[in-house]
């Protein structure tokens, strides 16, 4: 199967506040998006899971 597009945004803890963001994920489907925006974000801020918090995913038509 073809990985697709998604949009994931929400939110992840930076110091005491929480900073928004929004990443595109090329993924088979939601579930593998949202595991592998909690593996890019956790490795590069260098944060657990429970500090990442994903509001919503939505599917990217046309590419």
């Amino acid at each position: 199967m073809a990985d697709q597009k998604y949009e994931v945004s929400g939110e992840f803890k930076n110091g005491y506040d929480y900073q928004p963001f929004r990443k595109v994920i090329a993924a088979p489907n939601e579930a593998q998006a949202s595991e592998r925006t909690f593996a890019i974000i956790g490795s590069k801020h260098r944060l657990k899971r429970n500090y990442i918090k994903i509001n919503g995913i939505t599917l990217i038509d046309g590419e």
